[in-house]
């Protein structure tokens, strides 16, 4: 167990702060990459549907591994799940930044990176309980407001250092973060044998998701994650949203970094509450989330549209107490699969959101009207979600 409670009681933790060093490493690469991957292709081919693509890139073979290779984390030692990860982005990555690497070759070195992203995901989210006790949730906080001034500053430097270092070198960096990370990884945290042996990909698949169908509670809580399909929307549609107020290229920055900046100020502020009260608001936080988007009926300008997404963003912080609960109510030896199952679905969820809210955009001519509705949408099945919740609320909380 962890003495004390809040943020200082993680960092006290020698292998939390190399689990935290870690993922520091892997966010700021993983924004280079994205930018230098962009940039890349669209010097290339000049097309911005081939850069898009190339971007989709980044999530997309997660359904595929989240589906089949989460697993791991529970089949083999977390620690060796990781550091394997870590070293297999960190040699592709070194060949994707060899100048003149054909694109196909760059488009498939980049699907086979993404697959050792949800298997990593997994047995650092399993392994964090263990390492953390009952600060758990609190080390989980951290984690989330690192990622999202990762993002931060992905958004406001990723360019510039790509400018300054080239897209090679910005890739080359990146194989490095991976690398140091791996090192950091291998070296900082103590081995421990595997929680369970799980024979084939089949059985994680149904034992994950016959787990979070068993129990109401688990039910509930991915649903509430999943809500991020909605809330997603935005993002998707930044730029056309941008371009229809007249902000152009320069509004889309602004309009992605509000809702991390306000899951930051969200995430500190909840830590205030106590963690019961933070388990019984999990349904008003999430329609709280969802109810900024319908102000978009009103037609926002750039600001009024950074102020609504920032809002959004501050009751969105309900993902941490969500998922640290879901992690409390589900057996260690089976942590893997159940969160595979959730972060899988999350991700399909947030492609279907991107994915409609641009065909709705598109049939209506209006990127703001696609976002009301998904507002509208989100609301109400929050509100729905909310009443059910109530109902369970406090066996979560016990």
């Amino acid at each position: 167990m962890v003495g004390g409670t809040g943020f200082r009681a993680v960092f006290a933790v020698p292998e939390f702060r190399v689990l935290w060093s870690a993922a520091v490493l892997s966010t700021v690469g993983d924004q280079l990459a994205r930018v230098a991957l962009s940039v890349l292709v669209f010097q290339r081919t000049g097309s911005a549907a081939w850069t898009a693509l190339t971007y989709a890139l980044t999530m997309l073979p997660a359904l595929v591994s989240g589906v089949l290779l989460t697993g791991l984390a529970d089949r083999y030692p977390r620690r060796t799940v990781m550091v394997v990860a870590d070293a297999v982005r960190a040699v592709l990555l070194a060949v994707m930044a060899v100048p003149g690497v054909p694109l196909p070759l760059v488009a498939a070195l980049l699907v086979v990176a993404q697959l050792a992203e949800p298997p990593f995901a997994a047995a650092q989210g399993a392994l964090l309980p263990t390492v953390l006790g009952e600060e758990y949730e609190a080390g989980q906080s951290v984690h989330l407001i690192t990622h999202q001034a990762g993002l931060l500053l992905g958004f406001v430097g990723g360019g510039l250092v790509v400018a300054w270092l080239g897209t090679s070198g910005a890739l080359l960096a990146d194989a490095a973060t991976f690398a140091l990370s791996a090192l950091l990884l291998r070296f900082g945290l103590r081995q421990r044998p595997a929680p369970a042996f799980v024979p084939a990909a089949h059985v994680r698949i149904r034992a994950g998701a016959a787990l979070v169908w068993r129990d109401r509670r688990l039910r509930l809580l991915v649903g509430l994650g999943w809500l991020a399909l909605f809330t997603v929307v935005p993002e998707g549609l930044a730029a056309p949203f941008s371009a229809e107020v007249g902000a152009g290229a320069a509004g889309v920055g602004l309009l992605l970094a509000a809702d991390p900046a306000g899951m930051v100020l969200g995430t500190v502020l909840l830590r205030f509450l106590p963690a019961s009260t933070r388990v019984r608001l999990l349904g008003l936080l999430a329609v709280a989330t969802a109810l900024p988007l319908v102000g978009y009926l009103f037609a926002p300008d750039l600001v009024g549209a950074v102020a609504l997404l920032a809002l959004s963003g501050v009751f969105s912080a309900y993902q941490v107490t969500a998922g640290a609960t879901f992690v409390r109510l589900v057996p260690d030896e089976q942590r893997g699969q159940a969160l595979g199952f959730a972060r899988s679905g999350l991700v399909a969820a947030q492609g279907l959101g991107v994915a409609a809210g641009g065909l709705l955009a598109s049939a209506t001519g209006s990127a703001t009207t696609a976002i009301a509705v998904a507002g509208i949408a989100g609301t109400v099945l929050a509100l729905t979600a909310t009443t059910a919740w109530s109902r369970v609320a406090p066996a979560a909380v016990a």
